[in-house]
């Protein structure tokens, strides 16, 4: 697999911690998703999508922090849900 970079001890050393890999078409697509998180939790993103020669589509890293308290847009953004 050209795209196994190796996670470091660091990026996943405690609980709340990820190391996300997202492929996807195009560069627009990768980083729409990359927003996407980064609207919800702290994340450490990608400036610039990479492509690996022979492979489909394009690839990125980000790492989030689910330790993070929401912020207020990501707050107003969640769904309401009925309650009983």
């Amino acid at each position: 697999m050209p795209y196994t970079d190796p996670i470091h001890e660091t990026h996943v050393s405690e609980p709340g911690l990820l190391v996300v890999d997202v492929a996807a078409a195009d560069d627009a697509t990768a980083l729409a998703f990359q927003q996407l998180l980064a609207d919800r939790w702290a994340t450490a993103t990608a400036e610039q999508t990479t492509r690996d020669a022979g492979q489909p589509g394009v690839r990125l890293r980000c790492y989030l922090d689910l330790r993070q308290q929401l912020t207020a847009a990501a707050v107003a953004m969640e769904p309401t849900r009925a309650r009983p």
